[in-house]
């Protein structure tokens, strides 16, 4: 959904042409929207394809996209469900796209391996302008950055990360929240401050949001009794340096 004046821009913009060089998959029944997001993200360099279900956006995501737009409410399985599915077997980034103030959904995509959310409706500028800073957190422009501790180590630039020695399937908001976290192990990392620490201080989520992330990334490290993100109450997280 698109306020009149985006539609207006979006309508002006379809004429003109631009070189592709992002593919995106919407994952949504409103076709409408998905003609009005091309009109306007085609002249940008958007190139964007769309599935009305998510059965369909399942079966179309391995075909090569840079990120994927994915709504909550669809007939069929619903977004949360699609999201966990494609969690299974692909890491595309995914841009949940949710009902206006409804935190819930966007707690539990953000638990299931979303990078961001864009709540309904929205500007078709913010969208592109997330779509692009999930992208340069994905692929960044310098792959040269390599820190470790506690026995985990975090290549930034090859989006990988492992715990002693094992590698570790993280999703890419939750990689650069550890990043953070190693790069400054053995100092407490303040709750508020994290997101903005990782990079990503342009995904508007609550406290509690962080807490979920946190909790996805013990368990992914093995790590549920807390012994390496250790729980500073009322004020955040550390990396502890010598775990036990």
């Amino acid at each position: 959904m698109v306020g009149e004046d985006d539609e207006m821009t979006m309508r002006a913009h379809g004429t003109m042409a631009g070189a592709v060089s992002i593919r995106i998959l919407l994952i949504d029944d409103d076709l409408r929207l998905g003609e009005l997001l091309r009109g306007y993200l085609g002249p940008q360099g958007v190139a964007l394809e769309q599935a009305a279900s998510g059965e369909a956006g399942l079966a179309a995501v391995g075909g090569g996209f840079d990120a994927v737009l994915l709504d909550v409410m669809m007939p069929g399985i619903d977004g949360l469900e699609t999201l966990r599915r494609l969690r299974v077997r692909h890491a595309v980034p995914v841009i949940m796209l949710t009902a206006r103030g409804d935190e819930a959904d966007r707690v539990v995509g953000l638990e299931l391996g979303a990078d961001d959310y864009v709540a309904k409706p929205f500007s078709p500028r913010e969208l592109l302008a997330r779509v692009r800073a999930v992208l340069r957190r994905t692929h960044p422009a310098s792959a040269a950055e390599r820190v470790s501790a506690a026995g985990i180590e975090v290549d930034v630039g090859a989006r990988q990360a492992w715990v002693d020695g094992r590698a570790v399937e993280l999703t890419g908001l939750e990689l650069d929240v550890l990043a953070a976290l190693v790069r400054r192990a053995g100092r407490v990392v303040p709750r508020a401050a994290l997101l903005e620490l990782a990079g990503r201080d342009d995904t508007v989520v609550s406290e509690r949001a962080v807490d979920v992330h946190i909790s996805r990334l013990r368990k992914k490290l093995g790590d549920d009794d807390g012994a390496r993100i250790k729980t500073v109450r009322g004020v955040g997280y550390v990396l502890a340096k010598d775990p036990g």
